[in-house]
């Protein structure tokens, strides 16, 4: 496992000190002067290892001085993403005016595409903070009648830690709790990974399980691929006490629902996967809901008869261009509502971020689900 975890992290770096390099050779070769200098290598070889280090010291610490530093990386990198695109573009410019005789002088055109750049960027960073309700409708056949015109709201990928804190779970629980759904769904990836204080982190969840106005039906989560990161003893607990239900691979009753939960590494073989559905003995002439953090096995869920899946765990891709890398990934799957036999999937954008905390092409989301 170590020595697997060390040739991806290796890959990474690899891939991030070539983007860098890349990106100083063409700022030296457009702006010259103190862009091409020695401390400009200095700065860019710091920046290069920047995320990677700050990675490593946030799995272990989530003091003050350690938060700041990964936010700063995860800044840099998605600022980074972008201007690597300027740079690409720089050098099409570049030839373009060249063969065309055009005469534009290179350290224009950085200028206007840096510049482009980074205006993208900051866009990123403020339409990624602030989570909107996406409402859909959803028609189940054999739903039970006390559920039609019910409610529900579904997060996922909140990815609390470095970046995404207390005081972003606050204001999400605040928007669900300003929706009055009748149930709460919170398919996965609720922590990022890092270290956290899963105690202070669960708190906003008590107080939105401990309204009257909200959620009487309970709120049910299931894991995702970053939980997989802790000891299930770390985080689960604190979940536990704040009153979200954790479905561990079961069916529950809900008013008459079926509702069914399965943590993202037992999706991730198909014969287990096929296995656990089966003893939840699913009872095909009644609704059900399954959460996976995947969008993945959906034959097996549909060949279950499963009514409808909430996964999340795609982002969308985030931000461009991982948008159209998604896309081409997960085809329908990628976002929204599609169909599969009498299977019906949502997937959802999610609602925090990870790495990079930018949403260009995406949206942060909390979906209100109406049954019918």
């Amino acid at each position: 496992m170590r020595s697997r975890l060390f040739v991806f992290i290796s890959i990474i770096q690899a891939i991030l000190f070539l983007g860098h390099w890349f990106l100083y050779v063409t700022i030296a070769h457009f702006w010259g002067g103190a862009a091409s200098s020695w401390i400009a290598k200095l700065a860019f070889g710091i920046l290069s290892i920047s995320f990677v280090v700050a990675s490593l010291r946030g799995w272990y610490s989530y003091h003050p001085l350690v938060r700041f530093f990964y936010v700063a990386a995860a800044v840099w990198l998605g600022f980074a993403s972008y201007f690597l695109l300027a740079s690409v573009a720089c050098w099409l410019v570049y030839a373009l005016s060249a063969v065309a005789g055009l005469g534009w002088q290179p350290a224009w055109i950085a200028s206007i595409l840096f510049a482009a750049a980074a205006a993208t960027a900051l866009y990123g960073i403020f339409n990624a903070a602030n989570p909107r309700v996406t409402r859909i409708t959803v028609a189940l056949a054999n739903l039970p009648a006390q559920w039609r015109g019910k409610t529900a709201a579904l997060v996922s990928d909140l990815h609390l830690g470095h970046v995404r804190n207390i005081g972003f779970a606050r204001r999400v629980v605040e928007k669900i709790k300003a929706l009055q759904p009748d149930i709460v769904f919170v398919a996965g990836d609720l922590y990022d990974g890092v270290a956290a204080d899963f105690e202070k982190l669960a708190q906003p969840w008590k107080d939105l399980i401990s309204s009257a106005e909200t959620a009487s039906l309970g709120v049910f989560y299931i894991a995702g691929n970053h939980e997989e990161f802790y000891r299930n003893a770390e985080y689960l607990p604190p979940l536990l006490r704040a009153g979200i239900k954790v479905l561990e691979n079961e069916k529950v009753e809900i008013d008459g629902l079926q509702l069914a939960g399965v943590h993202y590494r037992d999706a991730a073989n198909i014969e287990r996967y096929r296995s656990i559905l089966r003893n939840m003995h699913l009872d095909r002439n009644r609704a059900s809901v399954l959460l996976l953090h995947a969008p993945v096995q959906t034959p097996i869920s549909d060949e279950a008869g499963i009514s409808l899946q909430f996964s999340g765990h795609t982002h969308g891709g985030q931000f461009f261009p991982w948008t159209l890398i998604a896309k081409r990934v997960w085809g329908q799957l990628n976002h929204g509502l599609a169909r599969f036999g009498n299977l019906q999937v949502y997937t959802a954008y999610g609602t925090g971020t990870w790495g990079p905390p930018l949403r260009v092409g995406t949206w942060p989301e909390i979906v209100l689900v109406k049954f019918e």
